[in-house]
């Protein structure tokens, strides 16, 4: 038996169930990007919101490439399991906010057709950093990614999140709708700016009739996201199944912290998310910064020196007598660059970090993290590196980080769009392969240049070898 609306009741008590009946509330948001962070973080929080306040807030998912997440949700009314876990407890929630999922490449006007919904008032973005087209180190539009070249081309067949957003935006102009809130839950800093950037660009150039109208009827807030989402095992699908005793191809899990910061420029209606956790705030940027740099800088460090330390999981890297002192450094480092503001203390939020990180019932995999390390570094540790080095200072720690990215070219976990380029520039001699790597504009940018950073980066490597030298 397959978890569906017709095994819920079947479920066992200690199972929490959507506080309300899903088909009677309607689809208010399309997400872009199905994932499963979205599924433990935004979708969580909406099926709360819903059982809280109700109201038509339920979600149109769309996957912009597979038909994975849509093969396993359907069958299952939309239905999946959250499990949330530290140590030793587990909490199962089963999830109701998810209406329905379409694969865009097989149906491309149903996704447009949901855009311009007039019940659709929110569209929600996890695309990652990669799914915005853009130059890390600029935010401006890559107008020669192939995705993006494609869109300007075919502006009626999109295939990127930014050609599907024009067209069902388009769409919205010309049948009269209402105004639309956008909002990108990825890890990139002043995310709805580097949004509203990139769509800017993109409609100037494809779609210049609908540029009155967006900035008009349009708004971009920008967010900052928190939840460790581990990638699901075959292992963890058959302990569930064996607790829920029925089968769920959809379960996710994840850890109890949850933090949704969101900037209040919201051109509409919305769910009540700030009644379930989430904060409405006039300036997302402080807690996106300690996010970017203490949290995701720290968790890139992790997998680049873990995995070179031979382990596995988050934890053991943690675990890791020198790599725990390295991300103590870093994150003295990290907190050095952020404004003082009401309600965030860095040393209590590091503090609350590795305590998140040590957590072993989650085990997330470093490979994971490792991901994309092109797309994420510049904002994770090369904005700390440079802010430090304003300051007077040197982000040792940090430049560890990137020197033990580096080594990641030439390993067998290398998994970025700029694996091309990223493997050329692999050097057995440090000091050639931070030359080399120095010259990869879409990474470095303008700092690529500056000697200072290429001496921080050979001293950066010395000091790498002197944490590889002792025993893990």
């Amino acid at each position: 038996m397959r978890l569906c609306r017709a095994s819920l009741d079947a479920l066992p008590e200690r199972v929490l169930r959507p506080g309300y009946e899903p088909a009677e509330h309607g689809v208010g948001i399309v997400h872009l990007g199905i994932g499963a962070f979205h599924r433990a973080h935004q979708a969580a929080m909406t099926d709360a919101a819903i059982a809280l306040e109700g109201g038509y807030w339920r979600i149109l998912g769309v996957s912009l490439r597979s038909s994975g997440v849509r093969d396993q949700l359907r069958p299952q009314d939309g239905l999946y399991t959250l499990a949330v876990r530290d140590g030793a407890s587990e909490q199962l929630r089963v999830i109701g906010s998810v209406a329905d999922v379409l694969v865009a490449p097989e149906e491309p006007a149903a996704v447009v057709a949901a855009i311009a919904a007039p019940s659709t008032h929110v569209v929600t973005l996890t695309v990652t950093e990669k799914g915005y087209c853009h130059d890390p180190a600029t935010g401006a539009l890559l107008k020669d990614h192939p995705d993006i070249a494609h869109d300007l081309a075919s502006p009626a067949k999109p295939v990127s999140a930014v050609g599907f957003l024009a067209a069902g935006l388009d769409a919205r102009r010309r049948s009269g709708g209402s105004p639309l809130t956008i909002i990108s839950c990825d890890n990139l800093p002043d995310n709805g700016r580097v949004l509203a950037g990139v769509m800017r660009r993109f409609i100037g150039l494809a779609r210049p009739e609908l540029a009155e109208w967006m900035e008009i009827h349009v708004s971009f807030p920008s967010t900052m996201v928190d939840r460790i989402v581990p990638a699901t095992t075959d292992e963890d699908r058959r302990e569930i199944a064996r607790q829920l005793g029925c089968e769920d191809a959809g379960l996710v899990k994840t850890e109890p912290f949850s933090q949704w910061v969101i900037e209040d420029r919201f051109a509409g209606p919305r769910p009540a998310w700030e009644r379930v956790g989430a904060q409405i705030v006039d300036d997302v940027r402080p807690f996106e910064l300690a996010k970017l740099r203490m949290l995701n800088g720290s968790h890139s460090t992790l997998a680049y020196v873990g995995l070179l330390r031979g382990h596995e999981f988050v934890d053991q890297a943690i675990a890791d007598p020198g790599i725990a002192r390295l991300i103590d450094d870093l994150m003295v480092e990290a907190a050095s660059t952020l404004p003082q503001v009401p309600g965030l203390d860095p040393t209590a939020y590091a503090r609350d970090l590795k305590l998140r990180f040590a957590n072993r019932s989650l085990k997330h995999r470093l490979t994971q993290i490792a991901m994309d390390g092109s797309q994420k570094l510049p904002q994770r540790l090369l904005a700390t590196i440079a802010e430090v080095h304003r300051a007077g200072g040197a982000a040792q720690a940090a430049a560890i980080g990137i020197a033990a990215w580096m080594r990641h070219f030439s390993g067998p976990n290398l998994n970025d769009p700029l694996a091309v380029q990223l493997r050329a520039a692999a050097s057995d001699d440090p000091r050639e392969l931070v030359d080399r790597s120095l010259k990869l504009r879409p990474v470095f940018g303008e700092l690529g240049g500056e000697p200072w950073l290429r001496e921080l980066l050979n001293q950066a490597h010395a000091a790498l070898d002197d944490i590889a030298a002792v025993p893990a």
